[in-house]
């Protein structure tokens, strides 16, 4: 994974666990989730963008071209 082993990361986990506490750490993982979830989606959106833009000819630059002539 990171070059991390299993013991490593159990060292790590139980770091966690004292610096912040039991409760925290669902509270933190799943904000961690949503900003995963978040950038994904973003990063989906941009990849549709592109393609649809490179398939598209550049129809919509010139529709927009022309409606800021008009």
């Amino acid at each position: 994974m990171f070059g991390l082993g299993v013991q490593e990361l159990v060292i790590i986990l139980a770091i966690a666990m004292l610096f912040f506490g039991g409760k925290k750490i669902p509270e933190i993982a799943k904000g961690l989730g949503k900003g995963i979830r978040e950038f994904k989606t973003a990063s989906e959106k941009a990849t549709d963008d592109v393609t649809d833009a490179i398939e598209g000819d550049g129809d919509e630059e010139s529709k927009k071209v022309e409606s800021k002539t008009s």
